[in-house]
């Protein structure tokens, strides 16, 4: 076997276990990328738990089929660079899409997420969920809220009769 067969090998056992070990990935079309947006985007994402790489087309296709997740060929065309998220789901993604948004470069292509294949709209979604943290209040605010609501009503009538007590002792 050739060295550069094995060296591709590599990179492909390389792209299967990032992709692996990401709670998600998104891919991005990186033309009009400057050195400064990219060296700052990638420290950004660095602190946030994730990775951006840019590996050839065919090697990430052939680590994506042999993971199966099929259907990305018509995504993987042109200049294609990948984030991948360890944290959660939405940090790479968020932080992509807020490149693109302030630089007005660059162009989210599609998502893996959980094994299953998201178009940019899918990517779009994830990115503007709230973080973890925001979610977990949310729902616990949900939770609370019976509780707190069944105190309000059995509080209600000894609420209604200390005002009326006062009312009378005011007069």
């Amino acid at each position: 076997m050739s060295a550069n067969l094995e060296a591709k090998k590599l990179i492909v056992e390389e792209i299967k276990q990032k992709i692996s070990a990401a709670k998600s990935v998104a891919f991005v079309d990186y033309r009009g990328l400057t050195v400064d947006t990219d060296v700052k985007m990638r420290k950004t994402l660095r602190e946030n738990g994730a990775e951006y790489k840019v590996y050839k087309n065919r090697l990430m296709l052939r680590a994506l089929n042999d993971l199966g997740i099929t259907g990305c060929e018509k995504f993987l065309e042109g200049t294609t660079a990948v984030a991948f998220s360890y944290d959660d789901e939405v940090s790479a993604p968020k932080i992509l899409l807020n490149t693109i948004e302030e630089k007005k470069i660059m162009q989210l292509k599609f998502g893996v997420v959980d094994g299953k294949v998201i178009d940019a709209e899918g990517v779009k979604a994830l990115a503007t969920l709230p973080p973890k943290e925001t979610l977990l209040a949310m729902l616990l605010g949900l939770l609370k809220a019976p509780a707190r609501n069944l105190a309000c009503v059995l509080n209600a009538p000894i609420s209604a009769l200390a005002r009326g007590l006062k009312a009378v002792s005011e007069k």
